[in-house]
């Protein structure tokens, strides 16, 4: 039997809160590391435990500000330089997912550059959830451990015993998705059309199927300013719902997503916890991916399957632990 090499899970500042449940999820506490800043902003991470010969995981998710992104890079970097065996980027939430294409003449597809950076920079393995477009996977030339949210949404989503349950998707994009939570859930789809003007703006929404007198839940892979999720709860509304709700496994929360959704119709709006939630709120709740994410790592580590981390009749024990009740 071959021996394993010695686990060690470090974070960057902007998971720390998700990293230190991870890491007791698996059970060890996070490794020690400081992310020092020149006075310019230059960004500089230095480990206190050795990780010569170790299979290091770092988690950091890429969401605004940039410095998020660095010190991933930089983080990976300095294992690599230190000798880590093998490093896995751990990306609960994976910026620049959504510039996965050129849909205008002279735009980056951001996407495959991060995934150039993160290669560069010396990572082995990268581990994520619900990325904006799962194909995104092929733009890597390392391994990809593409993580499910269903597993802990449809559990929850059937503890709501919703009697004329339907699933909606927000857009034709996310039609696959939603199918898939229809079949597991056993309940009809609608689709939202929609229109846009430009980015965050929408210019006309149509339902195509029939909403009378049933719970909708919209289901997305992120809420940005949710102007889309509250156009389409009202438009739902308007069609004769009898509620509505929505599960997005990224809250972004830009601009004035909080009033919008607090000022919508939708009942609540159900996140995980990939990104930090800034303010707390009535219609918002987070379920935790900790329990999610450190089974991924113990099967990654002791080279097991990830593809049974996506069963969604499997009953994520983190499912129902709730940062707001």
């Amino acid at each position: 039997m071959a021996i394993l090499n010695k686990v060690k899970i470090f974070s960057g500042t902007g998971s720390e809160v998700l990293a230190k449940k991870i890491a007791a999820d698996y059970g060890q506490s996070l490794g020690e590391v400081t992310i020092s800043k020149f006075a310019d902003g230059e960004i500089q991470p230095n480990y206190h435990d050795s990780v010569r010969g170790c299979d290091v995981f770092i988690i950091q998710s890429t969401f605004a500000p940039s410095d998020n992104i660095m010190e991933l890079l930089l983080m990976i970097d300095a294992a690599r330089r230190a000798s880590a065996s093998y490093i896995t980027a751990v990306i609960p939430y994976f910026g620049y997912a959504r510039q996965d294409r050129k849909d205008k003449p002279r735009v980056s597809i951001g996407s495959k550059l991060m995934a150039d950076i993160l290669t560069t920079a010396g990572a082995d393995r990268v581990m994520t959830m619900d990325l904006h477009a799962p194909q995104i996977q092929g733009f890597f030339r390392i391994p990809v451990d593409h993580l499910d949210s269903s597993v802990i949404f449809v559990p929850y989503i059937r503890s709501l015993g919703l009697e004329n349950l339907t699933i909606a998707a927000p857009d034709i994009g996310a039609s696959y998705r939603n199918r898939e939570y229809a079949k597991a859930l056993n309940a009809e789809m609608v689709i939202c059309d929609k229109e846009r003007k430009r980015a965050n703006e929408i210019a006309s929404m149509t339902v195509i199927g029939d909403v009378t007198n049933r719970d909708i839940v919209l289901v997305d892979d992120l809420v940005d300013t949710a102007n889309t999720l509250c156009k389409a709860a009202s438009l739902l509304k308007e069609k004769g719902a009898r509620s509505v709700r929505a599960v997005c496994t990224h809250p972004v929360l830009s601009g004035k997503a909080y009033e919008n959704i607090a000022g919508s119709e939708l009942e609540e709006i159900i996140v995980l916890d990939t990104i930090p939630v800034k303010e707390a709120t009535d219609k918002l709740r987070v379920l935790s991916t900790a329990s999610l994410f450190s089974k991924a790592i113990r099967n990654v580590h002791e080279y097991g399957s990830i593809s049974t981390l996506f069963k969604t009749e499997r009953s994520v024990q983190s499912t129902l632990e709730l940062k707001n009740n």
